[in-house]
C-alpha cells in the first residue's frame, strides 16, 4: 500500500471521527436543556405548588395512601427516581457491551425521557401525581441515557483527544442550558404580554425542554456507530443488583480504578451539594429574591462554557489530573470566600456564581476523560454505569451534612463551609491515585500528557 493511500486512509479516518465527535457534542446539547431548565429551574417550584392544591387540610397528599408533605413530594419523587435509576444504568451498560448496540439503547432511553417531558405540559390543577410519575421518567431515563452517551468516548476519541472533546461535550451542554433558560425567563417574566398565565407559561418551559431534547437527540443518533466490539458471547445482563455486583466484582481486579471512582464520589458530592443548596444559602442566609437566583443560575450556565473550554487547554498543557487538582483547590478557595459574602448584595453572589461557573464544567468534564482510560476495553458502557451512579446515585452524603450542620448550629454560613471537607478529602484521594500505572492496569495506551 502506498504512502498516499496511506495518508488518505487517515485523513478520512480523521475525518469520519471529527463527525462523530461533532454528533456526540450535540446529545449533550440535546439533553442538558432538561436538567437545566426543567430539575433546577422550574419543576421544583411548581410540581410543589401543584402538590399543595392537591394537599388536604393538614398539607398532606396521598400518593397510594401513604400521607406526604406537599412541600417534601419533589424531593421524594427525585429520590424514587434515583433508585429507579440505580437497578436500570447496570442492566443497560451490560446489554450495551453485551451487544455492541449502544445505540437504539440510547434512542429508546432518550426519546423515553423526552416524551416524559414534553408530557409535563398537562400538569396543572392537582395532578401532582401525574407530575411526580413524570419526573420519575425522565429523570431516570437521562441518567441511563447519560451511561451510553460516556461510554462512546473511548470509541470516538484516542487518548490525547479525550480531554479536549470531553471539554467541549459539557460546554455544548451549558450552552444549549443558557440558550433555552434565556427563552424561557423571557416567556416567564412577560407572560402577560404573550396572553398566558403564569401557570401556563411554566408548563410550556417545562414541555419545550422536551421537544428541544428529542430534536436535537436526531443528530447523535444519525451520527454515532454502534460499537463493533462484544463482551464474550453468552454473558447475559443480570438483573439490577446483581448485574452492578457482578460490575463491582470486576472492577476489584482494577484497585486504581476503584480508586479513583472513591476520589470522584467524595469531591463530585460537594459539586453536587453546591449546585442544590447553593439557591437555598442565597435565598435564607443572604435575603436575596428568586429573580436574582435565576440570574445566578444563568450566569453558572454562561461562564461554564468558557470554563469547560478553558479547563481542557490547561489539561493539554498540566495533564488531567493536575487540572482537575487545581479545580478543587479552586471549589475551597470559592466555598471559603462565600462563607464570608454580605447579606442583601446580589453583586458578590454573582462573584461567587462566576466563580462556581469558571470551575464546575471543567471539574465534570475532565473528570469524565480521565475515568475513559481507566476502563478496560469491551466494558466501557458497564463501567460508566457505576460512574453514573456515582453521580447521581450517591451524592446524599453532601446534604446530609450540609442539613445536619444548619440543624446544629442554625446557620446556614456554617453549613456552606462544612461543604469544603468534600473537596480537601477528594483532592488527598485523588492526589494519591497513581493514574498512569491505573491506565496500564486497565490495558490501555498511557498519553504523553494525564
Amino acid at each position: 500500500m502506498g504512502t498516499d493511500t496511506v495518508r488518505a486512509q487517515a485523513a478520512d479516518e480523521a475525518a469520519e471521527r471529527r463527525r462523530e465527535q461533532h454528533g456526540w457534542y450535540m446529545y449533550d446539547w440535546a439533553c442538558s436543556v432538561y436538567s437545566t431548565s426543567v430539575l433546577t429551574v422550574f419543576l421544583g417550584p411548581y410540581l410543589t405548588s401543584v402538590a399543595k392544591a392537591a394537599a388536604d387540610a393538614d398539607g398532606f397528599v396521598h400518593p397510594l395512601g401513604i400521607p406526604i408533605r406537599a412541600g417534601s413530594f419533589f424531593a421524594y419523587s427525585v429520590s424514587v427516581s434515583v433508585i429507579l435509576s440505580i437497578f436500570v444504568m447496570p442492566i443497560a451498560g451490560a446489554a450495551a457491551d453485551r451487544t455492541g448496540r449502544k445505540k437504539p439503547l440510547l434512542a429508546a432511553a432518550a426519546y423515553v425521557g423526552a416524551a416524559a417531558t414534553t408530557g409535563m405540559f398537562f400538569l396543572d390543577g392537582d395532578r401532582y401525581l401525574l407530575g411526580g410519575l413524570l419526573l420519575i421518567v425522565a429523570n431516570a431515563s437521562v441518567a441511563v441515557s447519560m451511561v451510553l452517551y460516556n461510554s462512546y468516548l473511548p470509541e470516538i476519541a484516542p487518548p490525547e483527544e479525550r480531554d479536549a472533546v470531553s471539554s467541549r461535550g459539557w460546554a455544548f451542554g451549558y450552552a444549549a442550558g443558557s440558550l433555552v433558560l434565556v427563552a424561557n425567563l423571557i416567556l416567564f417574566t412577560a407572560h402577560d404580554t404573550f396572553g398566558v398565565s403564569e401557570s401556563t407559561a411554566v408548563r410550556i418551559c417545562l414541555a419545550s425542554a422536551g421537544v428541544w431534547w428529542g430534536a436535537f437527540t436526531l443528530v447523535p443518533l444519525k451520527r454515532l456507530r454502534d460499537d463493533r466490539r462484544k463482551t464474550p458471547a453468552g454473558t447475559a445482563s443480570a438483573p439490577g443488583w446483581r448485574q452492578l455486583a457482578a460490575t463491582v466484582r470486576d472492577m476489584r481486579g482494577k484497585p486504581l480504578t476503584l480508586s479513583f471512582l472513591l476520589a470522584y464520589l467524595v469531591y463530585n458530592d460537594g459539586i453536587q451539594t453546591v449546585i442544590s443548596q447553593a439557591s437555598i444559602y442565597g435565598s435564607e442566609e443572604l435575603g436575596l429574591g428568586q429573580s436574582t437566583l435565576i440570574v445566578a443560575v444563568l450566569l453558572v450556565q454562561v461562564l461554564a462554557v468558557g470554563g469547560a473550554l478553558g479547563m481542557g487547554r490547561l489539561a493539554r498543557r498540566y495533564g488531567a489530573k493536575r487540572t482537575i487538582l487545581g479545580s478543587l483547590v479552586a471549589w475551597t478557595v470559592t466555598l471559603g470566600a462565600g462563607y464570608f459574602l454580605p447579606a442583601g448584595a446580589p453583586v458578590w453572589f454573582f462573584v461567587l456564581a462566576a466563580g462556581i461557573g469558571l470551575v464546575l464544567g471543567g471539574s465534570q468534564a475532565l473528570s469524565r476523560s480521565l475515568f475513559s482510560h481507566l476502563v478496560p476495553s469491551g466494558k466501557e458502557a458497564e463501567y460508566f454505569s457505576a460512574y453514573e451512579m456515582s453521580d447521581r446515585g450517591m451524592s446524599w452524603l453532601g446534604p446530609l451534612l450540609f442539613g445536619l450542620t444548619y440543624q446544629l448550629t442554625g446557620s446556614y454560613r456554617d453549613a456552606i463551609i462544612s461543604l469544603v471537607a468534600f473537596f480537601v478529602i477528594g483532592f488527598v484521594l485523588l492526589a494519591r491515585v497513581p493514574v498512569r500505572q491505573a491506565i496500564r492496569d486497565a490495558g490501555n495506551p498511557v498519553p504523553d500528557r494525564i
